[in-house]
């Protein structure tokens, strides 16, 4: 059945943690503000005014970063109730709006339409035209015209008042990827964020207690998770190939200076900006989701800890002496964001879990991708792999020839649709087949708030010269019991 029949609740003020009164009365930014300036954005506790933002140059001493990540680190009393293990309700028909129609959600519509009992009824874009494209994608697909909201930078408010949509799906700068998924879960939708979900601490916390009060699943999107290899070293890792877990690596090594100083590609330089206001990994989550999954993060094991170093911020600046114009806007702005960031996690269990991000100087794509056991290793780009007993010379071997454990999602859809090697396919499909047969989704508001906390916590390290900095346990103690996450049996229609 579909939620339909119960009007939407009315939006709400959610009380934030840890002095952070000042940020309920804070005005959620508006997409221009965020997208043109380099300001710093005002905040309490770990917000980025404490993290550094207007101020990088300051000195944080260890002892004053310590005692910092953990006032937020402190589990707050719980609102509501766990959203571990919560099904979907079960229905026919998955409605869906979608907000931010650039070149990430403007690309993923078509996924979207190309599912098996997908509507989708509402699309939202400041900018018109991108909005009036992609309903003409919906109906070219045969369905009825969606609504169009391109009203201003808070129209998508109304979107997420319609008492017709099960989710909504938010592909914007991530600097109102936490309005936008709050604003969602108030008005009763499900919600599922693009990277990152939220670029402060305090508001990963309000999005875990939200979820938790509202019954409703807020989920970072993190595509890489549904890998054709990430999902075979899965199966494999819970099948015990490579012993007893030790250690994994991940990344976002992806050279982006030209993209960030091309005037067309984003709209506005609002990714290049966060270079201006963080010195932390920006992007940890296509490399820590995948190797999280493998260690069953939040479902038997827990990140505790993470200690980060950086190095000197040169890239951006030498790559716009060489291309950019004398006068052009860019030459304003002060990059302090490190060039390669290295950060380790420490779990419960005592593994270690290495994440690198590097978006600023040359380097082919990486994500590492590398796990670690008893047993033997696997490393990605190139992918190769070395077992025991089968592998006994020091010799990397051929991963093609563990096939056989490829996830049945994978078996199902050999040349699925789509960009980044089907993995956005995959992941779209699986989320609405799970709100469609009223299945618990494979990753939830906690792994989406722990995968996320690099970001602030790793500027915050960095500043305090690589101060091992605690992880908030946002499962509060549920990560003890294991639970089903990405490696899942193919369910009966």
């Amino acid at each position: 059945m579909n939620d339909d029949a119960r009007p939407a609740p009315e939006p709400q003020d959610f009380p934030p943690h840890s002095g952070a009164a000042d940020e309920a009365k804070r005005r959620d930014p508006s997409r221009r503000s965020v997208l043109w300036t380099t300001a710093g954005v005002a905040g309490a506790g770990i917000g980025l005014g404490a993290l550094g933002t207007g101020s990088a140059s300051a000195a944080t001493t260890a002892p004053e970063a310590i005692a910092a990540a953990e006032a937020v680190a402190a589990a707050p009393a719980r609102q509501g109730r766990t959203m571990a293990g919560v099904r979907f309700d079960r229905r026919s028909t998955v409605r869906v709006g979608i907000v931010g129609l650039g070149n990430r959600g403007g690309s993923m519509i078509d996924l979207f339409l190309a599912v098996p009992g997908v509507q989708v009824k509402a699309v939202c874009d400041p900018v018109r035209d991108k909005a009036e494209r992609a309903a003409a994608k919906v109906t070219a697909a045969g369905q009825p015209a969606p609504t169009v909201y391109a009203k201003g930078d808070h129209d998508y408010e109304n979107l997420c008042k319609r008492g017709d949509l099960d989710f909504v799906y938010v592909a914007t700068p991530w600097e109102l990827h936490f309005p936008m998924a709050k604003t969602a879960m108030l008005n009763g939708k499900h919600v599922g964020v693009e990277c990152p979900i939220a670029m402060r601490l305090e508001e990963l916390w309000q999005l875990v207690d939200l979820s938790e009060r509202t019954r409703r699943h807020c989920m970072q999107l993190e595509n890489c998770c549904y890998g054709k290899n990430e999902m075979r070293v899965l199966r494999m890792a819970h099948a015990g190939l490579f012993g007893d877990l030790l250690h994994g690596a991940g990344a976002y090594n992806h050279d982006l200076r030209g993209l960030m100083f091309d005037p067309d590609y984003y709209e506005g330089p609002w990714r290049r900006l966060w270079h201006t206001r963080l010195r932390g990994d920006l992007y940890p989550n296509h490399g820590f989701g995948p190797v999280a999954n493998y260690m069953d993060v939040n479902r038997g094991d827990r990140a505790v800890s993470i200690t980060s170093i950086g190095t000197p911020a040169l890239g951006l600046a030498e790559y716009r002496k060489e291309h950019m114009p004398p006068g052009d806007p860019s030459w304003k702005e002060s990059y302090i964001g490190a060039d390669r960031t290295i950060s380790l996690v420490q779990t419960a269990k005592g593994r270690v879990i290495r994440l690198e991000h590097d978006v600023s100087t040359p380097h082919p794509y990486s994500r590492i991708n590398s796990l670690g056991g008893t047993r033997g290793v696997f490393e990605d780009y190139p992918e190769r792999i070395y077992l025991e007993p089968t592998n006994t010379d020091d010799r990397w071997d051929d991963f093609k020839k563990y096939a056989e454990w490829d996830h049945w999602l994978w078996k199902e859809h050999a040349n699925p649709p789509g960009g980044h090697g089907g993995m956005d396919y995959m992941m779209v499909f699986r989320l609405m087949q799970c709100m469609r047969l009223g299945l618990v989704p494979d990753f939830d508001v906690y792994d989406a708030a722990t995968w996320t906390a690099p970001v602030p916590l790793s500027h915050l390290s960095i500043k305090a010269k690589g101060a091992p900095l605690p992880i908030p346990d946002f499962t509060r103690g549920e990560w003890k019991k294991g639970r089903s996450g990405m490696d899942s049996e193919k369910p009966e229609e």
